[in-house]
């Protein structure tokens, strides 16, 4: 390999990041550009692995399992959306290895062993909707993602051990993070993020409980959700030390995570699994499936009759604030360039 200007690729390969870094909009940058307290955060590991001409890793919690409220997603295995995600993860390291030649690697650390319990989802789902995406990764060759989970680092014992397990090592008191919460700032805001995201899951039709109810619980469950999660990032800190921290969350301004849209969407939030990729004015957008049956949009099934995601009618519009995800043209093919204006 040719010689290279280490601090200049190093760059480089963040900038190619953070094109569709997912920002609260906290602080001065905003979550757009080149911000010197976000790429500070993680600039060292990129320069560190340059510096050795290794592949740049990328650790990227997510993917645990669809969520368990229909009105939402489409069913429980992987779909469109994720297909198109993964592409895009895919075509990101491609990207980084058409400059700097050992490329890049993203550790896909699906986390929904972690908390399954917690979120409605029973570990068979999980389990399949993990065999999903390792069946979708190897249908689009994409040979610079790999998936990482709980199962491969407690081989061989019931879930609920592997559950135990993690917080008996990596975990911290819910008492301190109860503490954490009430003091604001991130840990706050990700904690009341979680609670939405347990009140929309669980208020299906199913459920004859009041909203009051609703939320009390949820508001409980989150705090075990929160410690898991911390534990599950300490396990997975501890596995890939090297690795830069994506988050599937907005992220402050400065994090040691760096949050990352996976597909063009006008909710900070939403993810492919809590979502339907929807067609629309020529494009693919993240939308959640109600959203997309309001709006008059068509199901597509796959070859083999699977819900696969919606198309919506010739005169629709796209949301208005779309965040700074890839842009995906219908029919799939994905330009090099991020829509809409960032979160």
């Amino acid at each position: 390999m040719a010689v290279v200007d280490t601090a200049v690729v190093a760059e480089r390969i963040l900038a190619s990041v953070m094109r569709y870094q997912r920002s609260t909009g906290d602080g001065d940058c905003g979550g757009r550009g080149m911000c010197p307290a976000c790429a500070g955060a993680h600039l060292p590991n990129v320069v560190g692995r340059v510096r050795l001409g290794l592949p740049v890793e990328l650790a990227l919690p997510g993917f645990p399992a669809k969520s368990p409220n229909r009105a939402k997603v489409l069913g429980a295995a992987p779909d469109l959306a994720e297909r198109l995600s993964l592409r895009f993860l895919q075509r990101l390291c491609e990207e980084i290895a058409g400059f700097y030649e050992p490329g890049a690697e993203i550790v896909i650390c699906s986390d929904g062993r972690v908390f399954g319990d917690f979120i409605g989802v029973t570990d068979e789902d999980i389990g399949l909707y993990q065999d999903g995406i390792r069946q979708l990764i190897a249908d689009l060759g994409a040979d610079c993602l790999r998936l990482f989970n709980l199962d491969d680092e407690y081989r061989d014992v019931p879930h609920e051990t592997m559950r135990r397990r993690l917080i008996e090592r990596y975990g911290e008191p819910l008492d301190r993070l109860r503490e954490e919460v009430r003091a604001g700032g991130e840990p706050q805001r990700l904690y009341l993020g979680v609670t939405r995201f347990l009140v929309e899951d669980a208020d299906t039709p199913e459920y004859t409980g009041s909203r009051a109810a609703l939320q009390r619980e949820c508001r409980e469950r989150a705090y075990g959700v929160f410690q898991r999660s911390k534990a599950w990032g300490g396990l997975v800190a501890d596995r890939f030390p090297e690795a830069v921290r994506l988050s599937i969350h907005p992220q402050n301004c400065g994090s040691p995570k760096l949050g990352i849209h996976l597909l063009e969407t006008a909710d900070g939030w939403l993810t492919p699994w809590h979502g339907v990729a929807v067609e629309i004015a020529g494009r693919y957008v993240l939308m959640k499936r109600h959203q997309a049956e309001a709006i008059g949009a068509r199901l597509v099934l796959t070859p083999g009759g699977e819900p696969s995601h919606f198309v919506a009618p010739d005169d629709a519009v796209p949301p208005p604030s779309l965040g700074a995800g890839p842009r995906v043209s219908g029919g799939g093919s994905e330009t090099t360039t991020s829509g809409g204006a960032a979160s």
